[in-house]
Parts: structure tokens; C-alpha cells; sequence
């Protein structure tokens, strides 16, 4: 199990880069990741959490965060409603809600729970708008996504036996068909008058 534990780290590392790159996450952006450590392993969701899992993906996130500089969220199952675990520097600069609760494998899941013992000041929120986000093994993250999400193919679609999935986030795009979403050079002929 080692040596798969090490390639699930390594694999995860790979998918967050690919992903903060695409999104341009770096400093004050937020990756938000819901993951099913009983789906990596081969199980189903909800039956058999594994924190060694949750460890293997949580150091390949967290290489990557350290290099980017973005926040990551954790999302807990729906035991917990879905509330999130980071940082309560996270939670206090984006004015967020707070909830109570301590995350664990039963109620909480096990990434949740391994997470929430790995933070300096762990919290939970109930709700975030993330600017990307990893859902390992279908754990439904996307009410925690900005608007508009905009699916990413990540070159790796599996982690362990779990489907990842990712998203971006861009602006709502407004306006009608003269509508110019960048800004014009002086010699385009899409200035107003």
C-alpha cells in the first residue's frame, strides 16, 4: 500500500497543477476539494474512509498549494451538510459563516477529518465560492463553485479506483452579440462613439 499511497500523491500533485495553472490560481484565490477516500480505494462512497488515503491525497495537494500560494478548502459529506474545513485565516478574511462542528470519518469523512487535525487553526464553514475545484470520486462539490463553472479535463481522470472531475470558474459573461469581453486595441473598430 505504500507505493500506492506514494503514486496517489504524486498523481493528485499532478492534477492540482495542471489545474492552478489553467485557473490561474495563485495568492487570494481558493481550490475547493471534495474527495471520497472509500471511492480511491475501490469502495463505495460512504464505506470504508481511509485516512491513509486521505494523507496521500492531502500531500499532493498541499505540495502544490505551497508552490502556488492559493487556499484550499475541504468539503465534508453530507453528515456535515457539506461544510467546509480550512484555515480560520480563510474563514475571517472572506467573511465567512462559521459552523460547528469537528469533522470525523463517520461524520464528516475521512479527508475532512484528516484535514481538520492538519490546519494550524481549523473551521468550518458552511458555504464558500471557490474559484476551482477537484471532486474525487463524485462527492457533489459544485455548490461551493463561483458562477460560471466551466469543466476541466485534467489529464489524469482517475485517482486510485475514484473519477475525478475539476471545474473552473469565470465572470458571468453580460451583454448581448456587441458585447466585447476584452479590452479593445485603439485601431478596433469596436469603440463606441
Amino acid at each position: 500500500m505504500e507505493s500506492s499511497n506514494a503514486s496517489i500523491t504524486d498523481e493528485m500533485a499532478s492534477v492540482v497543477t495542471e489545474l492552478a495553472q489553467a485557473a490561474n490560481l495563485g495568492p487570494g484565490k481558493l481550490l475547493v476539494i471534495g474527495a471520497s477516500t472509500s471511492e480511491v480505494a475501490g469502495f463505495r462512497i460512504g464505506t470504508s474512509g481511509a485516512l491513509e488515503v486521505a494523507e496521500a491525497l492531502f500531500n499532493g495537494i498541499e505540495r502544490v498549494r505551497q508552490q502556488y500560494g492559493f487556499d484550499t478548502v475541504f468539503q465534508c459529506c453530507e453528515h456535515l451538510n457539506r461544510a467546509l474545513v480550512m484555515e480560520r485565516s480563510v474563514l475571517e478574511r472572506l467573511q465567512l459563516t462559521e459552523v460547528a462542528a469537528v469533522p470525523v470519518p463517520k461524520a464528516g469523512g475521512s479527508m475532512a477529518a484528516y484535514v481538520f487535525r492538519q490546519m494550524k487553526e481549523p473551521c468550518l464553514a458552511e458555504t464558500v465560492e471557490a474559484h476551482a475545484g477537484i471532486d474525487i470520486g463524485e462527492t457533489l462539490i459544485g455548490m461551493h463553485l463561483r458562477r460560471v463553472a466551466v469543466p476541466f479535463r485534467p489529464s489524469i481522470r482517475y485517482i486510485g479506483k475514484a473519477r475525478l472531475n475539476a471545474a473552473i470558474t469565470r465572470p458571468k459573461l453580460i451583454g448581448g452579440e456587441r458585447a466585447v469581453y476584452k479590452l479593445p486595441q485603439e485601431n478596433d473598430s469596436h469603440l463606441c462613439n
